[in-house]
């Protein structure tokens, strides 16, 4: 996957947004039509979808991890279907981070398997057919908002406040997977992740529809090991600019920075190159969770070499209304219950 560009995230329409929009038009159509068809399949589970609007991080994984550990404390026993984006599994398959590297399952699969039962499946309604087999009570779902397969109880949609909707255009023309109109059909509650103002459309969309709005930090978490250090940050993820911006927000040091597509498939010559670049300088290399996900689990010296001498900065969901949240989830629950 390339890197996402830059044009998609600035606001006023650029002359490649423009020569591509009548592609985005044709693309957005056809998947705001395929969002709207009804669920192939359902599930015994409650399924509750944690997505985005756009394509790119919104800190979807950290939210569903965030909110693994709440259902936990009020004694759910939570677990995770997704595609594996990234891996080559098809599934459905029941993840074993002991087995399983990421070009297999993927890597947000390997952060998510620790938290609770995690299933990779191309196919939802097979691999939540798969969940059901297994200890969980409540199924969570990190991504497959824009999938119509599988019936969800709850869709809870993240906004990064920073960007908003981006230009306001489909792919490739820009960064949303269909018209945000026809996507807040489809959205339970909205979380609005950050700060910054550039969430003010998506606001108005939730206000029509008298959607509940609730809101999220993503909290960069201090690591002693990178005090005083010279920093070269590398990350592949939607937008690795802001892992950068959350080493500085930190006060950390950082001279270089590398910035890969998301989900990079990690070569040895890249790895090479950072190890390189890294020791002529005197840097002391930092990545993203995710990266490390890929580099640990790839077999070869120089990328045990590279996980060994790399530091990772974990980033921690926020939720600030999370006992409406939980509130919200309870009220779905027991509507399920009283259907069935």
């Amino acid at each position: 996957m390339s890197k996402a560009p830059d044009f998609w995230w600035k606001t006023g329409l650029s002359a490649a947004a423009l020569l591509l929009s009548p592609v985005g038009w044709i693309y957005g159509a056809l998947t705001g039509r395929r969002m709207l068809s009804k669920p192939r399949g359902s599930s015994s589970l409650p399924v509750i979808c944690i997505g985005n609007f756009v394509v790119g991080g919104t800190g979807k994984t950290p939210f569903a991890i965030e909110l693994a550990y709440r259902l936990r404390e009020e004694g759910y026993r939570p677990g995770f279907l997704l595609r594996g984006y990234g891996g080559s599994e098809k599934g459905p398959l029941l993840v074993d981070p002991q087995q399983h590297d990421a070009g297999r399952v993927g890597d947000e699969a390997l952060l998510l398997a620790p938290f609770g039962p995690t299933l990779v499946s191309a196919n939802r309604p097979a691999g939540a057919e798969l969940a059901e087999q297994q200890p969980i009570d409540v199924l969570l779902m990190d991504d497959g908002f824009q999938n119509p397969a599988l019936a969800k109880d709850l869709s809870l949609v993240l906004v990064d406040c920073s960007v908003g909707f981006g230009n306001g255009l489909c792919l490739p023309a820009g960064p949303l997977r269909a018209p945000a109109q026809t996507q807040i059909l489809k959205t339970d509650c909205l979380v609005l992740v950050g700060d910054g103002d550039a969430a003010s459309d998506a606001v108005h969309l939730a206000g029509r529809k008298g959607l509940p709005v609730l809101h999220a930090h993503l909290r960069p978490q201090a690591n002693e090991a990178l005090a005083g250090r010279k920093l070269f940050a590398f990350a592949g993820i939607g937008r690795p600019g802001k892992f950068f911006d959350s080493l500085k927000s930190l006060g950390y040091e950082v001279r270089k920075t590398r910035e890969f597509a998301d989900h990079h498939p990690y070569s040895e010559a890249d790895v090479r190159a950072l190890l390189t670049e890294a020791e002529e300088h005197g840097l002391q290399l930092v990545t993203t969770s995710k990266d490390m996900a890929r580099l640990v689990t790839s077999d070869g010296e120089l990328f045990h070499w590279i996980a060994s001498s790399t530091t990772v900065l974990e980033i921690r969901m926020e939720i600030d209304d999370e006992d409406r949240l939980m509130g919200l989830i309870r009220e779905k629950l027991r509507q399920r219950a009283f259907r069935q």
